[in-house]
């Protein structure tokens, strides 16, 4: 099985690397770009035989307390078969 855990930050904060990025882009003519908000991506590898339910138990205790900053960022986690 594998996981893939999206972070980003949470609507109300300001984020000012997506801002950078989207005037970067507005600069080389991609006028058509109004807003950019980014973001961490994570893909896990749960070991054989991991149960569906303990992992993603484990993968949201991980991604809550190490992977994010819960004051300002939100996250999902994805389990794949």
């Amino acid at each position: 099985m594998t996981a893939r855990v999206y972070v980003s930050m949470k609507p109300t904060v300001l984020d000012p690397q997506g801002q950078t990025i989207c005037s970067a882009l507005n600069g080389m003519g991609h006028h058509e770009i109004a807003s950019v908000r980014q973001g961490k991506y994570f893909e896990i590898g749960l070991a054989k035989g991991a149960s569906r339910e303990a992992a993603v138990r484990a993968l949201d205790e991980v991604a809550r307390d190490v992977l994010s900053n819960p004051v300002i960022e939100d996250y999902r986690v994805e389990i794949l078969d």
